[in-house]
């Protein structure tokens, strides 16, 4: 399954630094605007304990963890809906990906310069906000003429003529589409559409060394949790500077360094898992001496629609999945003490996966 997260903000915020210690790669962070022109992929495993757990377990000869993948997009500017600091590239960028990490700067440097000159985080979000939203009242606009002629001869269409008119009233008032009140048929109406502010989102306070070490939050960061994580959405913090110091070095050492900042693990991790929450995924397992893998399904799939992740003619020829929970798996230490404990059980085709299934599907082609 594949799915993205585009990074998104101002220039010179630290989104390229960020993505760079995720990927281990070196794209350009200059202090300058539109070092990152063309949007930068990659892919990056998710972190998951409960793989070395069946490594254990199984003894396999490889191990495959789940990956999210992530997208590096270029700066954006006030005017960008109207073509500024090519805008409408960049906002094309953003349409393609699955959901949004909007990374925003919570850090003074007298070397770094920031486009509107000051550190203003709840500014910067509003920004970047504003011109999603006139993107996609721009897009709205076009919809609504095209389906005023056809709603005259097809009901269908009426009513989504009739929503979409409500939802230009709710865009206009400044809010977001994703906020937008509507059932199970309208949402699929309104993604069709691609808009910008349908998209979940995230922030990342990008803050500075002091900060990480400290107990409490800075002034900057404080501002961000205060309007947003108290409003239900996402927010987390890492210092991307010392994210990428990191991402360089090999496991003993990272030990080393984390524990100088009494960290227990790189702030990156907690970003990949809420990414991955982000995007509404989840991952079961499948283990043998061959191999141990994570999976990576939508939350609420089927056992036939997960088992298609696998191959096609699981789901064709699904006939059942037998199913151990991770925990029980985990407590027992094997698969043959779990299946003679009764903790292994048959479902059929309508059973909804539940993260941490370790399955084996029986089919039949």
């Amino acid at each position: 399954m594949s799915l993205t997260c585009g990074i998104i903000g101002l220039p010179n915020v630290g989104k390229s630094t960020i993505f760079n210690a995720l990927t281990s790669s070196s794209i350009p962070a200059e202090n300058y605007p539109f070092c990152t022109i063309e949007p930068h992929m990659g892919i990056v495993p998710l972190p998951d304990s409960r793989l070395d757990v069946l490594e254990k377990i199984y003894t396999p000869e490889k191990v495959t963890p789940a990956n999210v993948e992530f997208t590096d997009i270029a700066g954006l500017v006030k005017g960008a809906s109207k073509g500024e600091g090519l805008g409408n590239q960049f906002l094309g960028q953003i349409r393609q990906v699955d959901a949004i990490i909007h990374v925003v700067r919570c850090f003074e440097d007298e070397n770094i310069s920031h486009v509107e000159e000051s550190i203003d985080p709840i500014r910067d979000i509003e920004l970047i906000e504003t011109e999603l939203l006139l993107a996609d009242l721009s897009t709205i606009e076009k919809t609504i003429m095209r389906l005023e002629k056809l709603s005259k001869t097809d009901k269908k269409i009426s009513v989504d003529f009739e929503l979409v008119k409500k939802l230009k009233i709710f865009c206009d008032d400044g809010n977001p589409a994703r906020n937008f009140s509507c059932n199970s048929s309208e949402l699929n109406f309104i993604k069709s559409m691609f808009l910008l502010t349908a998209k979940p989102i995230m922030y990342i306070a990008n803050i500075n060394e002091e900060e990480l070490v400290s107990d409490s939050h800075g002034k900057f960061s404080d501002l961000l949790f205060s309007k947003f994580d108290k409003a239900g959405s996402e927010v987390i913090k890492l210092c991307g500077k010392v994210e990428q110091e990191i991402s360089t070095l090999d496991k003993n050492e990272q030990v080393e360094f984390l524990s100088e900042y009494n960290l227990h693990e790189p702030g990156l991790n907690v970003l990949i898992r809420k990414a991955f929450g982000l995007l509404n995924l989840e991952t079961y397992f499948t283990g043998g001496k061959t191999e141990v893998r994570a999976w990576t399904i939508k939350k609420g799939s089927s056992a036939p629609r997960a088992a298609s992740e696998i191959h096609t003619d699981f789901e064709k020829g699904f006939i059942k999945a037998e199913i151990i929970k991770y925990e029980d798996l985990k407590r027992v230490g094997s698969e043959k003490l779990a299946k003679d404990s009764g903790l292994s059980r048959l479902e059929g085709k309508e059973y909804t996966v539940q993260d941490g299934d370790c399955i084996f599907f029986h089919f039949n082609v």
